[in-house]
């Protein structure tokens, strides 16, 4: 018994002659299919390269398209040629120029003729194929496709909507109930004859000839009218990505591709110089009776399109950065965010990056520079403190500080007076920790020495841009941990509300603050407030600070001790 191939060529002519003579030397006729578009020179050439074989035949060329007819014709005419012109073999191999054999010829020789019978065709109905895609499963068949997919992408998209607004449908053959599969197969010679004489056979190719991709259901339909068992799997190893394109090989493969156990892999880059020269290869001392599995590598092709689609979090690459949605979080580790505090501690900075041993900034957009920790004009992964940079790409800014100081909590300042484009991505971010402390803006404006006037309008400003910034942080669409404090109930007892933040950034330490940040001198604050009420401003987000009765903390219990388990 022997088995016959028919090969698909239409680049890499070198390759494909190396892999034919390999076949044609083990005692298997080839007969070849040269795509009409290869130049007349690449042609004979490659005519040359096979003259010598007087097994190797080639069969009449079309010029073949992707999706189209032109594909399924030209593998008809090189399995009619085989099959007139080698009558001997029993099986009929569909492979490309592309393809690589894997294992000895002699190997497959053995397999094939343990099952006679069997046709190796994946062939599924297109309720249970996952990987159509554009929506064209069921009407692929249903529809007519006229136009080049590729080629002509507006016309094919507007026909197709076309055929849907005034439902048509077109009819299916009686008797036909439409497969989809990988378009390499392993038939035998029965069921190829069967397929070729059958008398509804113009009537089938008519109806395939306006079938989208038609190479991947015209076999795998006709399959199941005419053989007698069906194994519905390739034994040649194909993997695809998540858009539909095919996985390339290359030399590092290579293991890879023996794990595989299949006889025959595609796509092999025409480049891959050690595989072809391992694979083609002598047989000699090389046995595997193992069955085709290529699930035992599917694992790896999994991770690789997660990999590929979701990334590690919070890193932006080139598979991903252009698709809203596909950042897999949106930053790679958590930060925490403070609004106020500066304004009414002092050296809120300092006595924080010693309390947690975290890194904590200044105003990261601050409207005239970014206030990297110590003053640092350039930072981890060269992010330097220019504003104009910075607010090129608010976002990108954020993420890549986070990204380049993985394993190092990040903490920074922020207000109504800063850049606020950055807001609804903190607040969508489940790594953010936001505090704030509603209206401490005003303490700086307390202690200032403006004129009361121009105090008065840039108050009104500030509490604008705060309200609509509390508005975002108390949005249904929050993924943030958010805590709001009314200034008035914050400096009544500030160690609570400190060591709470403190034992959610820190809590390993679990340990008692002993010692609280300096507050800003608060004498008057009352008044201040007072007075812009009576220049026409409402400040209300301070909440209520009377007039007189000047805030001070709450006395400092020291007495209750934290209970560590």
């Amino acid at each position: 018994m022997s088995i016959g191939f028919v090969m698909l060529v239409h680049n890499a002519f070198d390759r494909a002659a190396a892999v034919a003579r390999h076949w044609a030397s083990h005692d298997c006729p080839v007969v070849i299919h040269v795509d009409r578009r290869a130049s007349h020179a690449e042609v004979r050439a490659f005519h040359a390269e096979l003259a010598g074989l007087d097994n190797v035949r080639f069969c009449k060329r079309y010029r073949c398209e992707w999706g189209t007819w032109s594909i399924v014709q030209a593998t008809i005419a090189g399995v009619e040629m085989v099959l007139r012109e080698f009558p001997e073999i029993a099986h009929i191999y569909l492979a490309s120029g592309s393809c690589l054999p894997l294992r000895p010829v002699e190997e497959l020789r053995h397999y094939l003729a343990a099952r006679p019978r069997t046709d190796f065709i994946e062939s599924v109905t297109t309720d249970e194929v996952p990987w159509t895609i554009g929506g064209l499963d069921r009407e692929r068949f249903t529809l007519r496709f006229p136009f080049s997919w590729k080629k002509n992408r507006r016309l094919f998209d507007r026909y197709v909507a076309l055929q849907r607004r005034i439902n048509f449908k077109r009819r299916i053959p009686e008797g036909l109930e439409p497969h989809l599969g990988s378009q390499w197969w392993c038939l035998t010679r029965r069921t190829l004859e069967a397929i070729l004489t059958d008398p509804e056979r113009d009537t089938y190719e008519r109806y395939f000839h306006r079938v989208w991709i038609p190479d991947e259901s015209y076999f795998q339909t006709l399959v199941r009218k005419h053989s007698g068992q069906i194994e519905s799997r390739s034994l040649t190893l194909s993997k695809f990505d998540f858009q539909g394109k095919p996985h390339i090989f290359y030399d590092d493969h290579l293991q890879l591709l023996r794990r595989s156990d299949c006889f025959v892999a595609r796509k092999i880059w025409p480049q891959a110089d050690l595989l072809y020269q391992t694979f083609l290869a002598p047989d000699a001392g090389r046995t595997n009776r193992a069955e085709p599995n290529p699930g035992k590598i599917d694992r790896l092709f999994s991770k690789a399109v997660d990999r590929r689609t979701r990334g590690r979090p919070g890193l932006y690459m080139q598979s991903r950065f252009p698709n809203e949605g596909w950042e897999n979080g949106k930053t790679c580790a958590r930060y925490s965010v403070f609004e106020g505090f500066s304004e009414l501690f002092e050296n809120f900075e300092t006595w924080l990056g010693k309390t947690i041993g975290a890194r904590v900034h200044g105003h990261l957009y601050h409207p005239d520079r970014v206030e990297f920790a110590g003053g640092e004009a350039v930072y981890n992964g060269a992010l330097c403190d220019s504003a104009p940079l910075r607010d090129y790409d608010p976002r990108a800014f954020l993420t890549n500080l986070i990204w380049n100081t993985r394993g190092e909590r990040q903490c920074f300042q922020f207000g109504p007076h800063d850049r606020q484009q950055i807001s609804w991505f903190m607040v969508g971010d489940p790594n953010a920790q936001i505090s704030v402390i509603t209206g401490a803006w005003a303490v700086p404006l307390f202690h200032s020495r403006q004129s009361f006037v121009d105090l008065r309008k840039r108050a009104a400003h500030l509490q604008r841009v705060e309200a609509a910034h509390l508005d975002i942080l108390r949005s249904p669409h929050t993924r943030a941990r958010v805590r709001i404090w009314s200034m008035a109930d914050f400096v009544q007892n500030p160690m609570e509300p400190l060591q709470i933040i403190i034992d959610e950034i820190a809590p390993r330490a679990q340990r008692r603050l002993t010692e609280a940040p300096t507050m800003v001198n608060l004498d008057g604050f009352g008044q201040f407030l007072q007075n812009l009420k009576n220049q026409g401003m409402k400040p209300y987000l301070m909440g209520d600070f009377p007039v007189g009765d000047d805030p001070h903390p709450a006395p400092r219990q020291t007495s209750k001790p934290y209970l560590v388990k």
